[in-house]
């Protein structure tokens, strides 16, 4: 990413493309296993939903540090609502452009919110892209 992009635009398709994912997520899936060991569907999607939050509590202003990487409490039907809240969240929270030049602490130290953001993109695609073949993906889908 060169000094003054703009990862506003690549981070709305990622967080749209890995709507897709969590939309196709069925209930009895939950349980199952991904490829990461830690991590099964239900805590996956509580990492991607957290993980967004947490981007938009830093374009927020605020200490995403003082919150885990994880939503708590979402009710087994409720991922996609909560990813969908999480997702306008982070939308509303970078929506000023000043906000790409403010430096902002996150996990890997302080930097341009830009810089961040941009980390989100690659935070949000990986685990969008966890599995294999998400359900309702269809085989050899390339991203968007």
């Amino acid at each position: 990413m060169t000094e003054n992009a703009d990862p506003r635009e690549i981070h709305r398709r990622a967080m749209a493309q890995t709507e897709s994912v969590v939309a196709a997520v069925k209930t009895a899936q939950l349980g199952a296993p991904t490829p990461c060991a830690e991590y099964d569907v239900r805590a996956l999607l509580s990492h991607i939903v957290g993980g967004l939050t947490r981007i938009a509590i830093v374009g927020e202003g605020g200490d995403a540090l003082a919150r885990p990487a994880r939503a708590d409490g979402v009710p087994d039907d409720g991922w996609l609502a909560a990813y969908r809240a999480a997702a306008v969240r982070a939308r509303a929270a970078w929506a000023d452009d000043a906000k790409l030049d403010a430096v902002v602490e996150v996990p890997w130290g302080k930097i341009p919110g830009r810089f961040a953001l941009a980390g989100y993109v690659q935070e949000i695609l990986a685990h969008g892209w966890t599995w294999p073949r998400p359900p309702g993906r269809p085989p050899n889908a390339t991203p968007s």
